[in-house]
């Protein structure tokens, strides 16, 4: 009996090291609340919506993280992420079970990661942590259509990534996309780079992204749903709906915050190009031509105390003009953005919000038209001028 009782114990003992080396995480965000949508374009004219949406804040989602301790500081490293709207029960994202990351890879304490899957661009590791949106404004701060990505607008599949381990504030990285079209190595391809420093109350952060052919079903913009519609996300917007037939989507950008005590200052920018217009799709404009978009942000937090913060930010989007076919000018397009949030935390977990954005619009947009107000991912204006608010709760689990 004792001999068993000992082999017993030794035998838990093993069960408690195996399960030690090897962990599985369930993780999610449910974010919900009701908005005030000004201006907002119908069949007959305009009319203010008011409406309840899920996953402004950040988006929600449902997760599993995995690790297995190899030995030697590797590891084998996995997440699955759900994302889905709370109000109706939908599957987000186009209906993509894992549609928010899927990846698997090896990590190594020494160097860094090296990740398969779909997986999120260097601009979105980089430098969105120091936007507004990122931060507390949700995806409607990002700026119109997210025309640069840093609020993560598009996921990259089939993307081989790699991330590097933090060398004193230094962190930096890579991911490259196959875009596995017979005979076409660059089609649907989409490669970035990026890199931040933090350093006490200074971040600092830079990225690049390049997308071939990304109004394609399997390119940057067409790959974040299950329709073949190519160019399902951006199509949305009037910003850049009109660029699609572009060869590539190309994105720089820089940011920077410094923190005060209790205030943090901060400062981004990017320069966005629709390059080779109508190299991929019919076009209004001259082929060949670009649309360039450059776009800039400062934003201020202040956290009044450990539970409640606040922020304001302004947002600037200026398009140059673009050629059209019978060699007559577009004209520019400018967008000003002007934001206020404040956040309340019950607990660490559990927060309440609201936001206010208002945006105004001038020029001719990317569809020929007068620009109107479009703030992101909501239905365009009428007009040039719109106004949002909302009211949310997170919860994190």
């Amino acid at each position: 009996m004792k001999k068993s009782l000992l082999a017993l114990a030794a035998l838990g003992a093993f069960a408690g090291v195996a399960h030690a080396q090897s962990s599985v995480t369930l993780y999610g965000i449910i974010d919900q609340g009701i908005n005030l949508v000004t201006n907002v374009k119908t069949a007959t004219g305009s009319a203010h919506l008011y409406n309840m949406s899920s996953g402004v804040m950040q988006g929600s989602r449902w997760g599993l993280r995995g690790a297995e301790d190899l030995g030697g500081g590797l590891k084998a490293v996995f997440v699955l992420e759900n994302g889905f709207d709370l109000g109706t029960g939908a599957i987000g994202l186009g209906g993509l079970l894992f549609g928010r990351q899927a990846y698997v890879g090896l990590s190594s304490s020494q160097f860094g990661a090296v990740t398969l899957g779909r997986q999120y661009d260097s601009v979105v590791d980089y430098i969105g942590p120091l936007i507004a949106a990122d931060q507390w404004s949700g995806y409607i701060g990002a700026k119109p259509g997210d025309v640069d990505n840093f609020n993560n607008a598009f996921r990259t599949n089939n993307a081989i990534k790699f991330t590097s381990v933090n060398y004193a504030g230094l962190q930096f990285g890579g991911m490259y996309s196959l875009g596995g079209q017979a005979g076409n190595f660059t089609e649907n391809q989409t490669w970035s780079l990026g890199g931040s420093y933090n350093n006490g109350p200074l971040s600092l952060a830079a990225g690049y992204l390049n997308a071939r052919t990304p109004s394609n079903a399997g390119g940057l913009m067409g790959n974040n749903t299950t329709t073949t519609t190519p160019g399902k996300i951006g199509a949305g917007t009037p910003v850049y709906s009109g660029f699609l037939s572009a060869n590539t989507y190309q994105v720089i950008g820089v940011a920077g915050n410094y923190t005060f005590g209790a205030a943090t200052f901060g400062l981004n920018y990017s320069n966005v190009s629709f390059r080779n217009l109508g190299a991929n799709g019919a076009t209004n404009f001259e082929r060949g031509t670009n649309a360039t978009f450059n776009n800039a942000e400062v934003n201020f937090k202040y956290q009044f105390t450990p539970a409640l913060l606040g922020g304001l930010a302004f947002d600037y989007v200026d398009r140059g003009s673009v050629t059209k076919a019978n060699g007559t000018s577009t004209g520019t397009a400018k967008y000003f953005q002007y934001q206020i949030g404040t956040d309340y935390f019950l607990s660490k977990r559990t927060d309440v919000y609201v936001i206010g954005i208002y945006q105004h619009a001038t020029g001719t947009d990317s569809t020929g038209n007068a620009a109107v107000a479009a703030i992101n991912n909501l239905t365009a204006s009428s007009g040039p001028n719109q106004f949002t608010a909302r009211v949310g709760i997170r919860h994190k689990f």
